[in-house]
């Protein structure tokens, strides 16, 4: 962790400004083209959803503004997040929550997901509950066009929420909308666009 001179900190300005709000969370929606992720998962019979946390994941540590945490009044730099995911077992309609490091390449995370996911037992593993996170989830039943999360209103709440819905053709395309929500006191528009261009880059790089 790397502690934040507040006096020459750039943003001391904005952080104050949208700390005097009682709600300063706010969220986006937008379309990214998965066409080269569906097919690269296709063709290697890896999960389309572990591989798209992966890249959601290393697309969020890219950009600073997202590693930023508040812990009792100070600002911090971490030196990453690491995802913590919803997902199912076969044959529930029940989800748990898998909180992992982002190791390796995508094909040995998608390996390492599916094997902690499958022998996790309970909801979720108190433990890994750290400002470190990146809470991910996904609603493949419809093409989500927005995306608000439960939360304790506590404004010194850091943690990224990034959910996404089904892809959907668009042509010879595959699209979804994916939903970004932040503390503004951190995270401003310009740093949601910048995660969206590396995560659609990497993307685009598959091959």
């Amino acid at each position: 962790m790397q502690w934040i001179d507040q006096n020459t900190w750039p943003r001391a300005e904005h952080f104050a400004l949208f700390s005097g709000v009682s709600n300063p969370f706010y969220s986006t929606t937008f379309r990214v083209d998965v066409t080269n992720l569906y097919e690269y998962t296709k063709a290697r019979g890896i999960s389309f959803y572990y591989s798209l946390t992966y890249l959601v994941s290393h697309a969020i540590n890219q950009v600073e503004n997202f590693r930023y945490v508040l812990e009792e009044g100070k600002v911090g730099l971490l030196e990453r997040r690491i995802p913590s995911f919803t997902d199912m077992k076969k044959g529930s309609d029940l989800f748990h929550i898998v909180s992992m490091g982002c190791e390796g390449t995508m094909e040995e995370f998608c390996r390492a997901a599916r094997e902690k996911s499958m022998t996790q037992v309970g909801l979720l593993d108190q433990s890994a509950e750290t400002s470190q996170l990146i809470y991910i989830s996904c609603l493949p039943w419809m093409d989500l066009t927005g995306c608000t999360n439960e939360r304790d209103l506590d404004p010194d709440d850091t943690i990224p929420r990034i959910t996404w819905g089904k892809f959907v053709s668009e042509g010879e395309r595959k699209t979804l909308g994916m939903s970004v929500e932040v503390n503004h006191r951190l995270v401003d528009g310009i740093h949601i666009g910048q995660f969206y261009q590396h995560l659609q880059k990497a993307i685009d790089q598959l091959h």
